[in-house]
């Protein structure tokens, strides 16, 4: 029984997982601005010990995904960047001490890829990417059945590869970054842009509402859709002739209308991936639903330390 921890940005949710990934309780609670490590910890233990109430059961083990940096294997935050308080502190070897288990963390995009490879679309696949698209681009990548670390156990930022050097600036200093293009913003503020002053939706936009304009056949939302796969498909390119994987799993809010996108990014695959078999790499749906953050952060811990079972 696994106490799982999901930190967003705005809220953290936290449940009691069991060995097949399935959660048999939860619970939610919102992060107020400027919160405080310390206040963080109380949340984290009150929250853990409302789940095990729940679950009728004892927890064995925590697994922690959170936004941001983080240093998993020094089991401490690095630059969150909602909560910058945040940095150099060790929830990992606090909650051990509160709860007398032993305790990971990783970054949630990094706890979805190894949910997703365990007990998703990306079941029996030793070669996996998974983007998440939503306000931003996050993910994950799984190489052999192993969580890939670059230097320092860095997490790779996906959403920071560049499309276009000409395009947006990023908050990562560079400009026309994936994330910039391909986010669910960067279609509102395409939309914006081209708007002109008598379109009847100025008002109401977003990435959910101009998927549901496009389906309405709305010019303009049906351009900024195409505008949206191409982008979408030149990711997805660079990443398949980076890394040849066995499976893409997409994720995110934005790919709840993944069927408007996915035809016009396999289109820019077979056109710009010539050199490698793109063609095997399967564009998989996150199949782990709702609860998908929660089963991530569970089997952080079980790639950590259940490798003894036959668990990575």
């Amino acid at each position: 029984m696994i106490g799982a921890v999901d930190i967003g940005g705005t809220k953290i949710a936290v449940g009691m997982v069991d060995g097949a990934g399935r959660v048999l309780s939860r619970t939610q609670a919102l992060l107020e601005a400027g919160l405080g490590y310390p206040r963080l910890l109380e949340v984290m233990v009150s929250m853990l010990r409302e789940a095990e109430g729940k679950a009728g059961a004892k927890i064995s083990g925590i697994g922690i995904g959170s936004t941001g940096i983080v240093h998993p294997l020094r089991g401490e935050f690095g630059d969150v960047q909602f909560f910058p308080q945040w940095q150099g502190m060790r929830p990992v070897e606090d909650l051990a001490r509160n709860f007398g288990v032993q305790v990971a963390l990783e970054n949630d995009g990094d706890a979805g890829a190894l949910a997703e490879a365990a007990w998703g679309a990306g079941k029996g696949k030793s070669r996996l990417v998974y983007v998440t698209i939503g306000t931003g681009i996050g993910g994950g990548i799984i190489l052999d059945g192993n969580l890939y670390r670059g230097v320092d156990a860095a997490h790779p930022e996906l959403g920071h590869h560049v499309i276009d050097d000409s395009g947006p600036a990023c908050c990562c200093g560079l400009r026309g970054c994936w994330e910039t293009l391909a986010a669910g913003p960067a279609m509102t503020a395409w939309m914006e842009t081209r708007a002109p002053a008598d379109y009847p939706h100025r008002n109401d936009l977003s990435a959910r509402r101009i998927c549901e304009l496009a389906r309405q056949g709305d010019r303009l939302a049906l351009e900024a859709v195409k505008q949206q796969a191409y982008y979408l498909g030149i990711g997805l390119a660079n990443l398949i002739n980076i890394f040849t994987p066995d499976v893409i799993v997409l994720a995110g809010s934005v790919m709840k209308s993944a069927d408007l996108f996915l035809d016009g990014a396999r289109e820019v695959i077979r056109q710009g991936c010539r050199f490698v078999p793109a063609d095997k790499t399967e564009l998989a749906l996150a199949s782990l639903g709702p609860d998908a953050n929660l089963i991530g952060a569970a089997r952080v811990w079980h790639h950590r330390f259940g490798r003894a079972s036959g668990s990575r």
